[in-house]
């Protein structure tokens, strides 16, 4: 199974389109969106590409096909709109007989994490990364649309007990083998 990872979307539709050539091109099964969908939230710059009913539409032509958990910035009143559920905090999904762990990153993360030998991941910081701590891998796609600390629009596939970031352009920026 190949699958896309993205995070932090935050109602921006600047890098949407890339995120579907490239699902399309990769021939991914499943999009994992890892929460904040369409606001922008009080912290972050307001962006010209800010189009929520956009991202909606967007994400609804795709329903079939994601896997979403909710984001710290996501309300209850976005389930209305998105044709598809929104896990709350926290979920798994097994693939290649390992289970990987999906959440947001505001209450599950690196240093809030008591599960052994296993992967999660999650978004909410804005900042790419795969990393070994105490027996678990963590991994954080980044942002493709507000990315954090000079970093780039990303985004991530899994492929084949692979996880490559990419970004936006298409350049590797970290990779692991499990």
């Amino acid at each position: 199974m190949k699958i896309m990872f993205i995070s932090d979307i935050h109602g921006i539709k600047e890098n949407l389109q890339v995120v579907k050539e490239q699902f399309e091109k990769r021939q991914c099964d499943k999009l994992v969106i890892l929460g904040d969908l369409y606001y922008i939230g009080p912290r972050n710059p307001m962006k010209e590409e800010y189009d929520v009913p956009y991202v909606v539409n967007f994400l609804n032509e795709m329903k079939e096909k994601i896997i979403c958990v909710k984001g710290n910035c996501d309300s209850e009143v976005d389930s209305y709109v998105s044709e598809f559920p929104i896990i709350q905090d926290l979920g798994v999904i097994a693939v290649d007989e390992k289970e990987f762990y999906i959440t947001h990153g505001n209450l599950y993360h690196e240093d809030n994490w008591n599960y052994p030998n296993t992967i999660l991941i999650y978004g909410h910081y804005h900042i790419p990364f795969i990393k070994e701590k105490n027996s678990n891998l963590f991994i954080n796609p980044g942002s493709i649309s507000l990315p954090k600390q000079e970093n780039k629009p990303s985004y991530m596939i899994y492929e084949e007990n692979t996880f490559t970031i990419y970004d936006i352009f298409g350049d590797i920026i970290t990779q692991k083998r499990i």
